[in-house]
């Protein structure tokens, strides 16, 4: 075969064979919003709560971005709920706790949740750097001792935990990753690049739905403020060169908040809290079709 790739096994992608993808040349600079956007894709309008589940399908109810703000928020009917990260302000474990307790009395028969940047403490090696500076940027968090955070996953005791990983339920395979590009320094930072498409790497063939924490170039990804698109381009070239998920949901740009499709996948933005982190984003409601025989 081509290009040395194996016959057999995972197939990974390097940089240099994605750079012949014109929205390379996008990652790094302002950009006018209505340029960058390829006639197959378009936005869509959410489906009101109300709306008959078909029959066949399962309905997800997908969440981001809540930032320890849920009290106030009202979730539809659903089957599985999909929380795609920055659910705490800093991964502190009463926060993490306080979030488990919210998800212990929704009704979904499965909730999913992955990481982002602001889960500080589910970031093992941002964790061990933050012990060792001398400044501290996060008092609470480097106060911490490290037995208060190290298992701090296993608090979610009321959901599925996804963090480079897959899990089947109801016949859908799911996969989760809480990786960005860097930005500011937070939880699971990564320069753009190699970096980031090593981690996309990860990501089996075959997944129905990808949960990452933020957008891939181009879908929900427009920073007003900054004009520019602040997706990855290695996230979109593996989703719409390898991975071809059903569903891709993702938070991280409050201002992104929204749902758009490319004609085979549909991306969705679900962050609850707006750029001045008002939990107002109402939560978002997909239906697929089960797989048969779950």
């Amino acid at each position: 075969m081509a290009h040395g790739i194996p016959s057999q096994g995972k197939v990974s992608i390097t940089v240099d064979e994605y750079s012949s993808n014109p929205t390379q040349a996008f990652t790094h600079y302002n950009i006018n919003q209505s340029r960058f956007q390829p006639p197959h894709v378009h936005m869509v309008d959410p489906i009101p709560y109300d709306t008959p589940k078909p029959a066949g399908h399962t309905r997800f109810v997908c969440v981001s971005d809540t930032h320890s703000r849920t009290d106030g928020i009202q979730m539809p009917y659903g089957d599985i709920l999909l929380h795609t990260g920055d659910f705490t302000e800093l991964g502190l474990p009463s926060e993490v706790k306080k979030f488990n307790d919210w998800l212990g009395n929704l009704p979904y028969e499965y909730k999913i949740v992955i990481a982002g940047n602001h889960e500080l403490t589910f970031d093992k090696e941002f964790m061990a750097d933050l012990v060792k500076q001398d400044y501290y940027r996060f008092p609470s968090v480097s106060k911490l001792k490290p037995e208060d955070f190290d298992n701090v996953q296993s608090l979610l005791t009321n959901s599925i935990y996804l963090q480079d990983s897959e899990v089947t339920v109801k016949g859908f395979r799911i996969y989760g990753a809480p990786w960005t590009p860097w930005f500011n320094g937070w939880g699971f930072n990564l320069p753009r690049g190699q970096s980031l498409l090593d981690k996309w790497n990860l990501i089996p063939e075959g997944i129905d739905i990808l949960m990452t924490h933020g957008p891939p170039l181009g879908f929900r990804d427009w920073v007003p403020k900054e004009l520019q698109r602040v997706g990855c381009v290695e996230l979109l070239n593996t989703v719409q060169r390898r991975v071809r998920p059903k569903l891709h949901v993702f938070g991280g740009i409050h201002e992104g908040y929204g749902i758009m499709t490319d004609g085979y996948t549909t991306y969705i933005n679900a962050s609850t809290c707006t750029v001045s982190f008002q939990p107002t984003n109402p939560p978002i409601i997909f239906d697929l079709p089960t797989p048969p025989g779950s």
